[in-house]
């Protein structure tokens, strides 16, 4: 077995940034790529390797810039309406089109609007022209020798235009930087493969590719390699002979079947092993006969990281450009957040604009929850000298996304359900400039975030004790100074989930309290949780004799996957979740799910369209579709206060 390594040092992000890449210029492995012509028309997107001059001027020739008649300005001097000037065809004028090249003798064109027929191939005019009136002059485009594009542009579409104008039809461009990706790990099966447990899908390479495509790379993804020192090894130093840089993914921790630094080390020079940056702290910088060699981390939100920070610069600078700066906007955290001193952390948020400030709602911090890139809106650094941030203290937001996207989003912060993501779809289906942004933190959440002013509109299934009501209480409790529309999305059922055959034999609540019984619960705010504890108190249920009581999801799914993998027999959500992981349902009971919007916003054009969603036959359809929802006042205005 393989002797457990350790961090070289855990250098802050600058100092491994500057040592590594002082390190590459030394080695020279920061070199320009070399150099390939390429047809005009194929260019796009690729960077000038040499600046282009225009070999011919354009026009070449002096052109008729309008359709009319070709004259010599001379013979037009004096006309005027009391004085017209009459003109012979073939003598003293020629009819031209645009583009037409001018007649020797002529300088100026008189628009054909001007122009008044007279017959026998006379014509009159009443104003006089100037010498190269309507004429495109030779190079009035460009002239030949002018520059065309500089060295270290990327090529545009109008790019090629002029470039082909002025008289080239090859280019001589920069090789695209071939960037050899080597997927590490005995667990590893390709996708499509029948899955048994331990396995896990090599999905991280088309990320990885995909990235280095967008930053002008070429991407080539070898066959993923076992944990095996000498098989990685044997791999990587192929790699290196013929790639620009090399990916090494997984394998860059310090555990026993951890290769990469290892590799590293015996073909070339370790730089940098571990960064003080969550996630992404295993990185793994070096360099192999002149090549960059990066260890990429397994999960999937540290590879994505790495990518940004350590790759995406060296990609730039071998094609002589500078990198890209993400557009930021300062917004107002919506929840308290608690970070590591010592390590810089990339919070992923969703954003929002909600007046006239934007709103950053945190996202999963699990280094392993791709979906936190996917669903992400920005980053949010939190400093290494920093425990956290407050709830409603301003941030730099770098988005991840156009700034006009962001303000074209819609927030809904609250209840989870999984009829906001068929809602989110079909918005963006009927209407592709809004986005439904949602983010999971229970009914009680979702109160607060209205209360603070951080959302557009809330989900919410609130039980009230007393009266037996849904939602409106907790409305007029929490909600009072202001005026609250309440929406109907559905009726939902909500039950006990257990696998497949129930092999406990659970029938109700009281079977929760059973030795034998571990149950998985949602967190404390959640509609699921207080409907839940009305149910314990119902039955004088002591909570404490539930064993996983205090074991919390966030969502009704991830109830659902803990049953399904056999971290608990039992847990309380949804049919719709029970369904989709092929789990038996116990119903408890039926409950009303709202959206909560305030006043001010009811009527913004974007809300409308929910609505209209909303209260349209095929949504309903799609959700009644999922199991356990009743849609017959989906759409409907409850009311509130």
């Amino acid at each position: 077995m393989k002797e457990r390594e350790v961090y070289l040092d855990n250098p802050t992000l600058k100092e491994a940034l500057d040592r590594f890449f002082e390190e590459l210029e030394d080695a020279g492995a920061l070199k320009l790529v070399e150099s390939e012509i390429v047809d005009v028309r194929e260019a796009l997107g690729r960077v000038t390797a040499e600046p282009v001059f225009a070999r011919i001027s354009s026009p070449h020739y002096n052109a008729a810039a309008m359709d009319g008649i070709a004259v010599s300005a001379k013979d037009t001097f004096g006309a005027s309406e009391k004085n017209p000037v009459r003109l012979k065809e073939g003598v003293s004028f020629w009819p031209v089109d645009t583009g037409d090249p001018l007649p020797p003798g002529c300088d100026a064109v008189i628009m054909i609007e001007e122009v008044h027929p007279l017959g026998n191939g006379e014509v009159e005019i009443v104003s006089p022209c100037s010498p190269w009136d309507n004429v495109r002059g030779i190079g009035e485009d460009m002239a030949a020798t002018e520059l065309v594009v500089p060295e270290n542009h990327r090529l545009r579409p109008q790019d090629l235009s002029a470039i082909l104008a002025a008289g080239h039809t090859a280019v001589r461009v920069r090789k695209k930087p071939k960037v050899a990706i080597i997927p590490t790990g005995t667990e590893l099966v390709n996708p499509g493969t029948p899955l048994k447990p331990g396995d896990i899908i090599e999905s991280n390479s088309a990320m990885l590719a995909g990235l280095v495509e967008e930053w002008g790379g070429k991407a080539v993804v070898l066959e993923k390699v076992k944990d095996d020192f000498e098989l990685i090894k044997q791999k990587v130093q192929t790699a290196a002979s013929s790639a620009d840089v090399v990916l090494i993914n997984a394998g860059s921790s310090a555990g026993t079947e951890d290769y990469t630094s290892s590799c590293i080390k015996a073909l070339g020079k370790l730089s940098v092993h571990g960064v003080a940056i969550k996630p992404g702290k295993p990185v793994a910088l070096g360099y192999i006969a002149g090549k960059p060699v990066i260890g990429i981390p397994g999960y999937p939100v540290s590879a994505y990281l790495a990518m940004e920070l350590f790759v995406k610069p060296i990609l730039y600078r071998m094609q002589g450009l500078p990198v890209p700066k993400r557009e930021k906007v300062r917004a107002r955290l919506s929840r308290r957040v608690v970070s590591s001193i010592g390590t810089l952390e990339f919070l992923r948020v969703k954003v929002g604009k909600m007046g006239g400030e934007f709103i950053a709602s945190p996202l999963s911090r699990g280094a392993g929850v791709i979906m936190s890139v996917v669903r992400a809106d920005g980053l949010v650094r939190i400093p290494e000298s920093k425990e956290g941030i407050e709830a409603g203290e301003e941030v730099e937001v770098e988005l991840l996304k156009s700034k006009e996207e962001i303000e074209n989003t819609v927030l809904m912060i609250g209840s989870h359900d999984v009829t906001i993501d068929i809602l989110a779809n079909e918005l963006k289906r009927h209407y592709p400039e809004i986005t439904l942004s949602s983010a999971h933190v229970g009914s009680m959440g979702g109160i607060i975030a209205l209360k603070r002013g951080e959302t557009h509109m809330a989900g919410i299934h609130l039980l009230d004790p007393e009266t037996g009501e849904y939602n409106v209480p907790y409305i007029k409790k929490y909600l009072g100074d202001r005026r609250i529309l309440l929406v109907n999305l559905a009726y939902r059922q909500q039950g006990l989930m257990v696998k497949k055959g129930n092999p406990k034999g659970i029938r109700g609540i009281e079977d929760l309290v059973r030795e034998d019984v571990t149950f998985v619960n949602r967190q404390k705010g959640a509609g699921t949780r207080i409907l839940l504890d009305l149910k314990l108190k119902e039955l004088s249920i002591d909570p404490e004799r539930i064993k996983g009581y205090g074991k919390e999801e966030y969502t009704h799914l991830a109830v659902a996957a803990a049953v399904a993998g056999g971290g608990a027999d039992v847990g309380m959500g949804i049919m719709a979740a029970a369904k989709a992981f092929d789990l038996d349902f116990i119903p408890v009971g039926q409950e009303r799910y709202d959206i909560a919007i305030p006043e001010e916003f009811f009527h913004m054009d974007s809300i409308q369209k929910i609505l209209k969603i909303l209260r349209s036959e095929e949504f309903k359809k799609k959700i009644e579709a999922l199991g356990g929802y009743n849609t017959s006042m989906t759409g409907e205005l409850i009311g509130g206060d």
